[in-house]
């Protein structure tokens, strides 16, 4: 396994993504395959394990806290994200944090992603009625939150408003880069805009 150097840690490049795991014929998720593979990624020298609240109808968390409940906390690095960019009447995002934690079955999060941070979502995040820029940077202060950074599908404007403005508080980024977003999604501007301020970048 390749690694890169993140501030004190050592990331495997690549992770194990909890977004599409395994199903039953009830479309239920396999923990018992999800479990393997997890060992299998682990066993490769995979640390990095990521997933999100929305993820298979906010189960993949579950899923997940299960498959790590055999290893040592500080064997893996795990992420997983805030989901203010789905359509609600309201959030919660003291709420929210906590009940991740419970079915993740940790105490902290090594990375904590604010999820999908675009155009139509960035009132949201932005809302001082939710607070929830304010909540996480609190979360991590405190350590509950190791690294706090934000994914997204937006547009380089957006990316860099956000960066300039949340540069202090955010340490890394997410984007969607392939070989064909690499000019369908404009991530090379993205990639190469990061990189120019300092801003580490983790590939979905």
């Amino acid at each position: 396994m390749i690694y890169r150097e993140f501030k004190d840690k050592k990331l495997s490049l690549l992770g194990f993504g909890a977004m599409r795991l395994p199903q039953n014929e009830d479309g239920s998720i396999d923990q018992e395959l999800t479990e393997k593979m997890i060992d299998y990624a682990l066993e490769k020298g995979v640390n990095y394990i990521d997933t999100a609240f929305p993820y298979h109808a906010s189960l993949s968390e579950v899923a997940v806290g299960k498959a790590l409940a055999k290893y040592s906390r500080d064997s893996y690095y795990l992420a997983t994200k805030y989901p203010g960019h789905v359509i609600a009447d309201s959030f919660d995002p003291e709420a929210t944090f906590e009940l991740q934690l419970k079915k993740c079955g940790v105490e902290y999060f090594d990375f904590y992603l604010l999820h999908n941070i675009y155009e139509k979502s960035l009132a949201t995040y932005e809302d001082p009625k939710w607070g929830i820029i304010d909540y996480f940077v609190k979360q991590k202060e405190l350590g509950r939150i190791k690294h706090l950074g934000f994914s997204t599908h937006g547009d380089l404007p957006l990316i860099k408003y956000f960066v300039e403005k949340y540069g202090d508080v955010i340490e890394f980024c997410q984007i969607q880069l392939n070989y064909l977003d690499w000019t369908l999604q404009g991530a090379k501007e993205k990639y190469e805009y990061l990189t120019s301020v300092g801003m580490p970048v983790i590939v979905m």
